[in-house]
């Protein structure tokens, strides 16, 4: 095996919601494996603090992904500011626990846009983009275990990341033929600042889902990333479409 394969050495990934958590996870897993790394987010001292954390080969935007309008013009700058992106993480992404009755519509619409909407701009930017420099490059969706099954108190989040694994689909479809690779991974609960948000109110709700995870403990943030590296690199240059549950076994429990 050629484990150089596994190398991000040349290639520049951009990562949305970079700051923290998952996406902070991913970034870091990326600069260790010899890649550079741009990072999007709205708060500017998250992403800094981010950026020191992850040395030199960082750079940070302060951009609200809601912003479709202005999606186009934050890529090209990118580009002109750090060269032709190899790899695109959406990752981004805020959460909802709320019954269908308590769900709003504009509250539903508001989780369509952030998750759906937003990475559908982005990822045919960032895509056509990828055509135009002949590269090919990799796009990853950071999608969720609620697009493998049922939960309650989640439906915005679970259509949401629910249409990502169809998105995934549409977009590979019309890029294959270019080189560029869709995929997505699935992660199950992990430590950040979104679950504890969660779940640190509930205790009857987190002790169900250790009791779901045999493990028995939340996943980390670098365990993702992990993953991320591998659908990044040119050790996965033959696998397209797939999506890939890091969740320790917990939508499948036992």
């Amino acid at each position: 095996m050629n484990l150089s394969q596994f190398s991000l050495k040349g290639k520049t990934a951009l990562i949305t919601g970079g700051g923290s958590g998952i996406g902070l996870g991913i970034a870091k897993s990326f600069v260790e494996a010899g890649g550079s790394v741009v990072i999007i987010g709205r708060t500017e001292s998250t992403l800094a603090s981010a950026c020191i954390e992850l040395g030199e080969n960082s750079s940070y935007y302060v951009f609200d992904i809601t912003n479709q309008s202005g999606m186009k013009k934050l890529v090209l700058q990118i580009i002109k500011d750090c060269g032709p992106i190899h790899t695109l993480v959406n990752n981004a992404g805020i959460h909802l626990k709320a019954t269908v009755s308590e769900t709003t519509d504009e509250g539903f619409l508001k989780i369509i846009q952030t998750h759906l909407l937003s990475s559908f701009t982005l990822s045919r930017e960032v895509m056509e983009s990828m055509k135009r420099h002949d590269i090919k490059g990799s796009v990853i969706m950071i999608s969720s275990m609620t697009g493998i099954m049922a939960m309650t108190k989640v439906v915005a989040y679970t259509s949401a990341k629910t249409g990502m694994l169809g998105l995934m689909r549409g977009l590979l479809a019309d890029y294959a033929e270019d080189g560029i690779r869709v995929n997505s991974i699935a992660p199950g609960w992990i430590e950040s600042k979104m679950l504890h948000q969660a779940l640190d109110s509930d205790t009857e709700r987190k002790n169900k889902i250790l009791n779901r995870i045999p493990f028995k403990h939340f996943g980390k943030p670098e365990d993702i990333g992990n993953a991320a590296v591998f659908l990044a690199s040119n050790a996965s240059v033959y696998i397209n479409g797939v999506l890939l549950p890091v969740d320790g076994a917990a939508a499948v429990g036992f």
